[in-house]
């Protein structure tokens, strides 16, 4: 839906607050009455963009790797493709479900929750990958399943934040590296 995914892109290029409705009918090439009576408020058309990137972000890429790669291909993959976005951006929008969560939750419990079932699914995700990598004898099991989740969540998540400030190859890469040793059986 172009509408849609022209809300998505003003969004994230300048956040909630600072978009308007009217930013948004111009982006979307509607007018402002058109835009309340398909989507409702800006509120409302903020949950629908950012579910919308949430599927054709996250919910693309999980879908590309996480059935045709082996576990620990799959992760060494989301984490190459996370950089090279990151590295290509030349806006530095950063991450829409990132820059939400530092704007947005705080102030909103709804997208507080919204935001945190969010982080809940990418963390499930880097467990499932964990889990089917240690059964599958590619991943150690000196660290748990969980544990090793939540590191990958927060390097994420910290790879998307610096992202913004300091889009550099190595300053990104070398966040990941680390932690995608840790991966590797001996």
């Amino acid at each position: 839906m172009a509408v849609l995914d022209a809300a998505m892109q003003q969004f994230w290029r300048y956040g909630y607050a600072a978009t308007s409705v009217r930013d948004l009918a111009q982006r979307m090439g509607i007018t402002g009455a058109s835009l309340y009576n398909a989507f409702g408020d800006k509120r409302s058309l903020f949950g629908r963009a950012l579910a919308h990137y949430v599927e054709t972000s996250f919910g693309d890429r999980v879908g590309r790797f996480e059935n045709n790669l082996s576990p620990r291909a799959t992760l060494e993959a989301f984490f190459r493709e996370i950089i090279e976005r990151s590295i290509q951006d030349k806006d530095r929008k950063g991450c829409l479900l990132v820059n939400s969560a530092l704007e947005v939750a705080p102030h909103d419990p709804d997208f507080q929750a919204t935001i945190a079932q969010v982080l809940a699914k990418v963390e499930a995700f880097f467990r499932r990958c964990v889990q089917a990598g240690q059964q599958a004898g590619e991943i150690p099991t000196t660290q748990s399943a969980e544990d090793l989740a939540r590191l990958l969540l927060g390097v994420h998540l910290g790879i998307r934040v610096l992202a913004r400030a300091r889009p550099e190859r190595s300053l990104l890469e070398g966040l990941a590296r680390p932690a995608l040793e840790l991966l590797k059986q001996r």
